[in-house]
Formats: structure tokens, sequence, C-alpha cells
């Protein structure tokens, strides 16, 4: 009995020895104060600042713990707007999808296709199949553009995609207008670094912080699953800087201006989503009027607001606060990793207006799903070649057809007279 409750009560020692020992392997390389905090600031003055303020809520790192089962709640809750509200509003919108042509199975030409990941075959691979499948290369080179078809989204998967987000983006900036529109550092950005680090977060900036990263996570989480776009890669990468923006600036305590970066990126990014509904629903006039509404605030907000008054302010305005550290470098590298990639959209959205005011409207969305475009017109390349040679085939027998009845009637008539003059 001794010797088996001393190895029962050796376990929980055990349990806790490792606990203390990750815990002060965290403190060591992670939590160092040095890498979050300025010069002069310890992790034990924010505590007693916080003990000294009843009431108050200082940001902790564990805080954010809160927000992986928040994005699995996201998730959760999109997939029932999706199918609750979304789906019949996309009736509503009159969205239609696309009848695609349903390619027969080849078990050759399907586990290739499975096999390659849904990549365009190369020339050799297409004569291998040639020989195996005894199909012409023109008949394989098709099956491989329907069956790509066929695994793409629908008109309807985009629109519920694109109406989650908007309704997102919509609450989220007008809850952080709200919020911040009466708060001094919204108009004087110097405010955001008066008594830094020692300052305060409200409990709706604190939900602003939470409920924001909890999206992202959500986002990066169900990438696979939604819609692949041209930028595909820089969704990524915008996704995981934002998640280490948005967590870091909360841990060093950047919240005030953390919380206009977020408030800058979502006044136009529910119009973007907007649009993309009026567009699959076939609003050409409402798309074009809310893509250029969205064109402009984008163009304003990420090209002369941010750089200019945020950027600016985290680079230049705090330093007279407080000396540089870790976290100053790091937090400004993410914000101009941030700025790179709305240069590039910018390059994408000027594209489009070009296009917009040149061509009288915007065609298609410059940042489609991957290898729609091509293939889709070559589809209708198809099917408009097919409909012209049935045209030509159904005028000439239209004319064989006029020529046949002429030459019956010319022929009747001359017997008619043959016999009316025997007659005679």
């Amino acid at each position: 009995m001794s010797g088996s409750f001393s190895s029962q009560s050796r376990k929980p020692l055990l349990i806790l020895n490792v606990e203390v020992w990750m815990e002060g392997l965290l403190n060591q390389w992670l939590w160092q104060q040095e890498y979050w905090l300025p010069p002069g600031i310890t992790w034990k003055d924010m505590r007693m600042e916080e003990r000294m303020e009843k009431g108050s809520r200082y940001p902790r790192p564990r805080d954010l713990l809160l927000t992986l089962p928040l994005a699995l709640g996201f998730i959760a809750l999109r997939y029932v707007f999706e199918r609750v509200i979304a789906l019949p509003l996309s009736r509503r919108f009159g969205v239609r999808d696309r009848q695609r042509v349903r390619v027969a199975f080849i078990p050759k030409l399907e586990a290739f296709y499975l096999k390659k990941r849904k990549q365009q075959p190369s020339q050799s691979d297409i004569l291998g199949l040639v020989k195996q499948c005894g199909l012409t290369r023109r008949q394989i080179e098709t099956w491989f553009r329907h069956r790509r078809n066929q695994d793409k989204p629908s008109n309807t998967k985009k629109f519920c995609e694109a109406s989650w987000r908007f309704v997102f983006y919509l609450i989220a900036f007008s809850a952080g207008l709200a919020s911040l529109i009466d708060t001094p550092w919204f108009w004087e950005h110097r405010e955001c670094w008066q008594g830094y680090p020692k300052q305060l977060v409200a409990e709706a900036h604190y939900w602003y912080y939470i409920l924001e990263l909890s999206f992202y996570w959500s986002l990066l989480l169900c990438v696979s699953v939604d819609v692949k776009r041209k930028d595909f890669k820089e969704q990524i990468i915008h996704h995981i800087a934002t998640i280490f923006l948005i967590g870091f600036s909360y841990c060093s305590n950047y919240v005030r201006v953390g919380t206009l970066v977020m408030l800058v990126h979502d006044s136009s990014d529910f119009l973007l989503e907007s649009a993309k509904m009026f567009n699959y629903g076939g609003w050409r006039k409402t798309c074009d009027v809310l893509f250029v509404m969205f064109a402009v605030i984008f163009l304003v907000t990420r090209l002369v607001v941010f750089p200019t008054r945020i950027v600016y302010t985290t680079l230049v305005d705090s330093l007279d606060f407080f000396a540089p550290f870790f976290g100053y470098y790091f937090f400004n590298a993410l914000l101009l990793v941030l700025q790179a990639l709305h240069i590039f959209w910018a390059w994408l959205i000027l594209r489009m207006v070009y296009k917009f005011v040149f061509l009288g409207k915007v065609e298609r969305d410059e940042r489609s799903d991957e290898e729609s475009d091509v293939e889709e017109e070559e589809e209708e390349k198809e099917e408009c070649s097919w409909e012209q040679k049935k045209g030509t085939l159904n005028s000439k027998l239209a004319s064989l057809a006029n020529n046949c009845v002429l030459n019956n009637l010319t022929h009747q008539r001359r017997n008619m007279s043959y016999r009316m003059a025997n007659t005679r």
C-alpha cells in the first residue's frame, strides 16, 4: 500500500515540476520583458498598476487564449449563417449557377487528375495518356478542362462567403467607430502614447480586439475550403501578419494604435464584399457603383491615411515617449508588411478602375477564383464556335431547301405548260 501511495503521490509532483519548468522556459524565452515592454518597465510594474486601479483592465497575454474557442464558434456560426440566411438571400438576389459539363468517368484520367492535385497536365503527360486511354489529344485536354470546372465553386458558394464577410466587417466597423469616435487618440494620434505602456483598456476595445483576432483565426482555419483566388498566397500572408499584429500589439499594450489599424482596414472591406454580392447576382450597375466607392475609400485609407498617420505615429511620434525596443521594431515591421500588401492590392484595383473607365464596366474581379478565367473563356469560345457552325449549317440547309422548292415549282410549271400545249 505504501509503495502504491508513494507512486501516486509522485505523479502530481512530476506534473507540477513539468508545468513549472515550461512556465520558466516561456518566461525565459518568450515573455522576456525586454521583448514586450519599453526599457525600465517590468511585468511587476504592470501588475502593481492593475492592483492600484480597481476594476480596470490591463492587457495580459493569457487573454488571447479566448480567441481560439471563439474562432471555432465563428466557424460554426458561419455554417449556420450561410445555410439559413445567405442561401435564401442568394435566391432573392437572383444568383444563378453556371451549368457545367459533367465528364465521363475514365479511371486512368481520374486517377491522374487526383494524383496531380488538379494541376494542368504537361504535354508529355498528355501524350502518355493518349497511348493509355486510346483517346485523341484534343479529347483529353477537353476532359481535364471540364473536370477542373466541375470542382470550381459555384456563384452561390461565392455569394454565401461574401455575405458572411460583409456582415462581420459592417458590424465590426460600425461598433469600432462608435467606440473610438469619442476617444482623444482618434483625433490626435500622439495621444496613443501618453502614459504608455501603463494605459487602461476599455471593455469595448478589449472585445473589439478579441473578436477581430478570433475572426481572422477562423479565416485562416477555413482557408483550405474557401474560394481560392489569384492572390491566395497574399491572403495567407495577410492573415498571418494580421494575427501576429493583433496578438503582439495586445500583449505590448499597443491597443490604442491597434484599434485605429483595425478600423482603417474594416472601413472599406464591407464595401468590397457587398460589391461581390451584387456582382454574383447580376446587378452590374449597383456592383459598379459600390466598386467605385470601395476603390476610392481603399486608396485613400490604405495609401494615404495608413502610411501618413498611423505608420508615421508608430515610427516617429512614439520615440518622443519611450526608447526603441524589440517590440517597436517588430510592430513596425508588421505594419510595413501590411503596407506592401496594400500597394499590391491597390495595383489590382487600379487595373479594374482602368477597365471600368475605358471599357465602361468592371469585366471581372482581378482576384477571381484561380484558373477560372482562361478555361471559361475557352469553353465560351467552343460554345460560340459550335453555335456559329450550327447557324451556318442551318442557313445552308435552308438555302438548299429553298432551291429544291424552286426547282420543283419550275419543273411543275414546265410540265403544266407542256400538257396544255398538247391538249390544244
